[in-house]
């Protein structure tokens, strides 16, 4: 069964206490251990001198009392072993192992196996007799019982205590990712708009928390544009549809027109078939314009050709004279030169000034500019009409929108062009903007001017 994060930091903290503890604690039972030997193996010494200074072995006993001696000749044959004086009768312990060494200090259990002594052997030079001298450890042994008890219920408590301090600083650490993690489900329910609480940024969590909401902006900011995106494609299915809906509608009746006699009078044949021309050239026009916004957002490339744009903004301006000869419209215009496709821009600016045409009323003056500023060029199209309301301007770059929700065919055209306008200025790496105004509406195409 796969353990929670916090059950696996607190294990972790424990084990690692755990190692921890026990090297100190064998650390410090070692060095006592030693440090007892060592005392034991000074105590022989100085019994040994004093054993060294007896003349009369008789005596040999009583000079050390409290060690076990045994004496040897140079044979191994035992002269005598006997226990210290201090040992009598029942409360004499069990006497140690002898070992056969003659010489250096060893540690060997008594024939019990209860007790243990520390032995120090040596010959003596003049008559090569072996002494050995055993010292017990059984008070050494009781200290090092009774630390290692101490050890063993100091380091368990430690370690509970530690366990149950582990707990509560993991929860307190692991809170902010609960809080993520109640976040993060209020998020797959459908609350796009819940943030991780902000922790202090100089801690990883809190660096997360701050990574995890940057990403939740983003991820809110793409679910947003991708609704936006399907409604606009929405409307412009239906707005398409719409606007093929008219014609079409004409085709059919002119074509059953001529189903109902049409073609026996030359008269209604004339008209069916210019009707029928006529709105077949308004369909295909409408799929023309579709074809290029798809071609711009698809990002196709256009022609780089040097174009000088105040010559194509005259002949713009000379057709839509020649279109509407009541409509004054006049040109101010310097010699500027753009980097792009010169029939492109030619439709964008034909698209504006039939834009004026359709939502002023005749007669109105159109002025129609050309300049160079702060390294772009701007081409301004403004007319002395009703104006262009604010909430309006936010809007008309949009394919199929008009400002007449009622979709009224007074004005004419689909609702195209201004969003073609658009499309082919950022195709040249540029804008198109409407200025709102009570009187009169301004629309600016700014292209990058060409470096030579």
């Amino acid at each position: 069964m796969p353990l929670s994060l916090r059950a696996r930091l607190v294990l972790g903290v424990v084990a690692l206490a755990l190692a921890g503890f026990a090297a100190a604690d064998a650390a410090t039972y070692s060095a006592l251990r030693s440090y007892l030997v060592s005392q034991a193996d000074s105590s022989l010494e100085h019994a040994r001198a004093a054993v060294e200074a007896v003349r009369d072995r008789r005596a040999l006993a009583d000079a050390v009392p409290g060690y076990y001696l045994e004496v040897r000749r140079p044979d191994g044959s035992v002269l005598f072993s006997r226990i210290a004086a201090s040992y009598t009768g029942d409360d004499a312990p069990s006497p140690p192992r002898w070992p056969s060494a003659t010489h250096g200090s060893f540690t060997v259990p008594s024939h019990t196996e209860d007790y243990r002594y520390r032995v120090h052997a040596w010959q003596e030079e003049r008559s090569g007799d072996v002494f050995l001298l055993a010292l017990s450890l059984h008070d050494a042994d009781e200290t090092l019982h009774h630390l290692l008890v101490v050890e063993i219920l100091v380091t368990g408590i430690a370690l509970v205590a530690l366990a149950l301090l582990s707990l509560v600083v993991v929860h307190l650490g692991l809170r902010p990712l609960a809080a993520i993690g109640r976040t993060a489900a209020a998020i797959a329910g459908g609350d796009l708009g819940r943030r991780v609480e902000r922790e202090d940024e100089r801690t990883e969590i809190g660096r997360l928390g701050r990574s995890l909401n940057a990403m939740l902006e983003q991820i809110e900011e793409g679910y947003r544009a991708k609704t936006e995106s399907e409604r606009k494609l929405r409307r412009f299915v239906a707005d398409a549809s719409h606007e093929l809906r008219t014609p079409l509608s004409a085709v059919r009746a002119y074509a059953e027109l001529f189903e109902r006699g049409a073609s026996t009078r030359p008269a209604d044949l004339e008209r069916s078939m210019r009707g029928i021309e006529r709105e077949s050239e308004r369909m295909s026009r409408l799929v023309d314009d579709l074809l290029l916004l798809a071609r711009l957002d698809e990002g196709l490339p256009l022609r780089q050709e040097t174009v000088r744009l105040d010559a194509v903004a005259a002949e713009a301006v000379e057709a839509a004279r020649a279109v509407d000869r009541s409509r004054p419209v006049e040109l101010a215009a310097e010699p500027v030169e753009v980097t792009g496709d010169g029939d492109r821009l030619r439709q964008a600016i034909d698209n504006l000034l039939a834009n004026a045409r359709a939502h002023t009323p005749a007669g109105t003056r159109v002025h129609v500019s050309v300049a160079e500023d702060a390294g772009s060029v701007v081409l301004r199209v403004s007319d002395e009409g009703p104006g262009l309301a604010a909430g309006d301007a936010a809007h008309v770059f949009e394919r199929f929108w008009r400002a007449d929700v009622s979709r009224a065919r007074a004005s004419g055209g689909v609702g195209l062009g201004l969003a073609i306008v658009s499309g082919i200025a950022r195709a040249h790496g540029g804008a198109a903007t409407a200025e709102p105004s009570t009187v009169g509406a301004t629309f600016a195409l700014t292209l990058p001017a060409r470096n030579d």
